[in-house]
């Protein structure tokens, strides 16, 4: 199993009636994980094959990981799934795929803002929605457009890996 940020020992884990209970304690836990730099190295790389616009291999990196993962992180790692799928969609021009799938990502997203496992989720949800603006405008069924490669969104860590630290 990696090396996902453990919980503290005093931040309890139980059962959440909704999601709002779910997206306040996520909320909650994110802010104290905060400085966790120890990060799981299949989270590393997933992000080095982001940000190398490599999102089939960003993808497999974080499947990885989520299917160990049975904790508080696991809907994390299925938005970033998701968000590497839809970029991957995005670029080979299934826009409809894409769209979807931007969406999902946004909806798992969302519960770990403002930042979680070091990624500020006020950026990168901000980046996605810029990258995908063309695609949330359209109307048509099958329309077709092309991803703008300055708006494909970066991930970069705060605080940044243990070994990558200055």
């Amino acid at each position: 199993m990696g090396l996902v940020p453990r919980v503290p020992p005093h931040v309890q884990l139980r059962a959440f009636s909704d999601k709002a209970q779910f997206g306040c304690f996520v909320g909650k836990l994110a802010t104290v994980m905060a400085d966790a730099a120890d990060y799981d190295p299949r989270y590393i790389e997933g992000i080095e094959h982001f940000n190398k616009c490599d999102f089939f291999e960003s993808h497999e990196s974080w499947e990885e990981m989520w299917t160990d993962e049975f904790g508080p992180s696991r809907k994390f790692l299925q938005g970033l799934i998701q968000a590497a799928v839809a970029l991957h969609h995005f670029g080979n021009g299934n826009i409809r795929g894409a769209k979807k799938l931007y969406y999902g990502c946004r909806g798992y997203l969302e519960h770990y803002r403002p930042r979680y496992m070091g990624l500020d989720l006020e950026q990168f949800l901000a980046q996605m929605q810029s990258c995908f603006s063309d695609v949330i405008a359209s109307q048509e069924e099958f329309p077709r457009i092309d991803i703008v490669p300055d708006r494909i969104p970066e991930i970069h860590l705060d605080p940044p890996p243990a070994d990558r630290a200055e």
